[in-house]
This record gives C-alpha cells, structure tokens and sequence, in this order.
C-alpha cells in the first residue's frame, strides 16, 4: 500500500546542494568548508560552497565556530530529525511513498547481515503497528 506523506520541515526546506552539505556534516559530526567540498560529488566552486553553508546558517540547519582562520560547521538540527527526513525523502524519491517496498529492500539487502536479535525486534515493531493500527 503506498501512503502518502507530508514531508518533514526539513526536507521541504532544504535544496539538492543543502541537503548533500547537511549528510557530510551529520556524516562527520562537524566540517569545515573545505571538508565539505572534498564530500559533495561533481562540488560547485568554494565560493558557492561557502554561499551554500551561510543560508544554512540563516535557515537554523547550521552553527560554526571559529577555529583559528577557518570555521568549523556543526549541525543543530537534531539527529532523530535528520534521519527521518532522510528516510522520508528516500521513501518518496525511491519507492514512490511505498513504507513497504522501502523495508522490504532494506531486508532483502541485508538479510546476511542481520542477527536474530535484529528479526526479533523488527517483528516487535510490526505487532506493536498493527496493534496501533499503523
């Protein structure tokens, strides 16, 4: 069944480029620039870069301190928030909203991966949805 979903503030929010900074910083905690434009694949100039993490800044996404001549971006979005966006956003750029095509992916592209431990409480979170009628 594929739900449609409100996507979050922080996907809405966020251009191609913005989110591509926002997953480097959360990635490594805290970046600098340079840091930033070493991660982001086929990067802009270091002039659109820095541009890019200014109106990150003015949106609420990002912080910096300074550290010597250079700034150091920290995210101050929290990570649960973060995540979610991501997931929300690969759900409906991926599985056209599909909850269950998305799960079903992630099973069939780790099944070796998983422990017995992880079937247990996945199997926990299916009975706890459908008992909320999720």
């Amino acid at each position: 069944m594929v739900r449609k979903r409100v996507l979050d503030p922080l996907s809405s929010r966020l251009s191609r480029r913005e989110r591509q900074i926002m997953d480097i910083v959360f990635r490594l905690g805290r970046a600098t620039a340079a840091e930033i434009l070493a991660g982001i694949p086929d990067p802009p100039t270091g002039d659109a870069i820095r541009r890019l993490i200014r109106i990150l800044e003015e949106k609420g996404f990002l912080h910096h301190i300074a550290d010597g001549p250079r700034h150091v971006y920290f995210p101050t979005v929290k990570p649960e928030l973060a995540r979610r966006s991501a997931l929300d956003h690969v759900v409906q750029t991926h599985f056209r909203g599909s909850v269950s095509q998305a799960i079903t992916a992630l099973l069939e592209s780790s099944a070796e991966d998983l422990t017995e431990e992880d079937l247990d409480r996945i199997t926990v979170l299916i009975d706890e949805a459908k008992r909320e009628g999720r």
